[in-house]
């Protein structure tokens, strides 16, 4: 049981590590806002794992595979999202200030929180990663199947918040660097409009 257990951490740090949209959006996002509006996404992010386990353990995620039309509604309404996002930061003014006091326009932590969030949950590759990833690791055969689905979704979200956090902290002593640069908040801004477009293709494709 506990090898299992160690196993999945072991697989879910390496997956975390791992270059994908999720902790390029973490780093792009932590860079404009700093280490702790950062984390703010990634709580988003793990709390939206919740819904995912949720929907493994109660066998949702089966519907979602072998319905392609619900399915493809996901994606199309996650991919429309993130262009959406995409468009709020084109029309942004391209000076970004890293003060978090003085920022015009500054996200709260609540409404990146809600970022991630939605990003996370309307993203139903999550599903179907997290239906092809746990059956895999259940570790007992006493405790009820759906327990050990909540358990190994916990052990999920506690390492990759771990590793998205270190993630945000490092973009974060990054932004004190690169505020002195006059063109830094145009890259960013770029950067930001890139990294939505890229995961919404990602998700359609």
């Amino acid at each position: 049981m506990t090898e299992i257990l160690i196993s999945f951490m072991i697989a879910t740090a390496a997956l975390a590590i791992s270059p994908g949209p999720d902790n390029i959006f973490v780093l792009a996002q932590s860079i404009v806002y700093g280490k702790k509006k950062g984390l703010a996404i990634v709580a988003g992010l793990m709390t939206g794992c919740l819904v995912h386990t949720s929907l493994v353990a109660f066998g949702v995620s089966v519907i979602l595979k072998e319905n392609q039309q619900v399915f493809w509604a996901i994606k199309i309404l996650g991919a429309v999202y993130l262009l959406y996002l995409a468009y709020r930061v084109y029309q942004s003014d391209a000076e970004i200030q890293f003060s978090v006091k003085n920022e015009k326009g500054s996200k709260s932590y609540g409404k990146l929180f809600r970022i991630g969030f939605l990003m996370n949950v309307l993203n139903p590759k999550v599903t179907l990663f997290f239906l092809a990833l746990l059956p895999q690791f259940l570790f007992s055969p006493t405790i009820a199947v759906l327990w050990q689905f909540y358990i190994l979704g916990f052990l999920f979200i506690v390492v990759s918040f771990i590793v998205f956090g270190a993630i945000a902290v490092f973009a974060g002593q990054l932004a004190k660097k690169i505020r002195n640069y006059p063109r830094a908040g145009w890259y960013l801004k770029w950067l930001q409009i890139i990294v939505f477009v890229g995961i919404a293709l990602f998700i359609l494709v």
